[in-house]
């Protein structure tokens, strides 16, 4: 059986369903134009809430357009939003899981911080605030947590280990390093994963108007007037292989995921820690191979509280040395907010983007330096410039930290 060290992974297939736009194009083309698609709340009870701005999936996004209508009942948004993605990732892979036993052999591992919270709180509005005396039937098939995992795994047969990462906003990134590790090891030669995350919700918009962390206008990580993050939704999901497999079917590689890294800060709920991040990051150019100068962009976790972003910023610099200067960082959820669960696998489309195209995506609406943060966050404008490798951030609530290290495609 292949070990750890000589089984490499590719990426052949992504899609993603975005405050952007429909699919992994559109999400890419918004954030090298530099545009957020933080807008408005739209929801029925806005009059009711604080929050007046939210990054949402596009009003005329149609599930059924794009997913049986025989399994549409069956789904909370976040498994649509996730189906769909899917469909994108496998289609661009041109994987044929019914040849070869392949469908055996494929993992599905997908990540969210929620689950079928859209779900939860209409049923929970049915049960307490309309007095209903039974929820719908379907409520559990829809709002467990591993039904956007189940649903990939039954829409295409695939038969490997399946299952959903439930780590706050690391779960995306913690799903991929999975479903490497599934490969890497042997016991799967495709996986298809990500993360998938539908959380604008009445019940999650006022507990996270209660933690007093969103913003109250737009989203400006690093940004000396920064107020807060900015809630989104979406997801990415994404085929892997393994290097040996995707060659022999002569596959296009979109990128090599090199090299993962996983910590946890063990120190406080929700104060992030810098050490612990920089350990992630560490890890993550170990396994890659890589050094520190290697490393030519970050795509920062970059959710625009006071905290997170100066926390972010000393991680770097404790992770890359004299080299943090040199690198070109940035955060998208300026542009996509922060999809929470699904968030690192809106990120991983932009860097697989940088690395392709040879284009960093910028930090919008960074419009006050903040001597806190202090590195090179691409201001408002893309970048092109040689992208050779890059790093993927997640930090999560509860100090869990997961990072990607990415090369260009062998």
């Amino acid at each position: 059986m292949p070990t750890v060290s000589t089984r490499r992974v590719v990426i052949t297939g992504m899609g993603a369903i975005s405050p952007q736009g429909v699919g992994a194009a559109a999400l890419w083309q918004g954030l090298c134009e530099g545009r957020s698609a933080i807008g408005p709340l739209r929801h029925p009870d806005a009059a009711r809430l604080r929050v007046k701005v939210a990054a949402q999936v596009p009003a005329d996004f149609d599930p059924a357009a794009h997913i049986d209508e025989r399994v549409l009942p069956l789904l909370d948004r976040t498994s649509e939003f996730a189906l769909h993605a899917a469909r994108e990732a496998v289609t661009q892979s041109g994987l044929d899981f019914a040849s070869g036993g392949l469908g055996l052999r494929t993992a599905v591992i997908v990540g969210t911080g929620v689950g079928g919270e859209t779900t939860q709180d209409e049923q929970s509005r049915r049960l307490y605030g309309e007095n209903a005396q039974r929820a719908h039937p379907l409520t559990i098939v829809r709002l467990m947590t591993n039904a956007s995992a189940s649903q990939i795994s039954i829409a295409w047969g695939l038969r490997g280990a399946t299952y959903a990462v439930a780590s706050a906003c690391a779960s995306a990134n913690h799903a991929i390093i999975q479903a490497a590790q599934q490969i890497r090891y042997g016991l799967a030669d495709a996986a298809v994963t990500g993360g998938t995350e539908a959380c604008i919700t009445y019940g999650a918009l006022k507990a996270w108007e209660a933690m007093r962390v969103l913003a109250d206008d737009t989203c400006r990580p690093f940004s000396a007037n920064r107020r807060g993050l900015v809630l989104g939704e979406g997801a990415g999901i994404f085929v892997l292989e393994s290097l040996e497999h995707a060659q022999a079917r002569g596959a296009t590689i979109l990128a090599e995921l090199a090299g993962t890294g996983m910590s946890a800060d063990a120190s406080d709920i929700v104060m992030p820690s810098a050490e612990g991040a920089a350990s992630a990051m560490r890890q993550a150019l170990a396994e890659a191979g890589l050094n520190p100068q290697d490393v030519d962009y970050i795509n920062a976790h970059g959710t625009g509280t006071p905290a997170n972003d100066a926390t972010e910023t000393r991680a770097i610099r404790l992770a890359f040395g004299i080299h943090a200067d040199r690198l070109a960082v940035s955060s998208t959820k300026s542009m996509h907010g922060h999809a929470l669960g699904a968030s690192g696998a809106l990120e991983l489309v932009a860097a697989i983007g940088a690395l392709r195209d040879g284009v960093v995506p910028p930090t919008a609406n960074l419009d006050k330096p903040d001597p806190a943060c202090d590195l090179d966050y691409v201001p408002n404008v893309a970048r092109e410039m040689p992208v050779r490798a890059v790093l993927s951030n997640s930090f999560a609530f509860g100090g869990l930290n997961a990072v990607l290290a990415l090369k260009r495609a062998p």
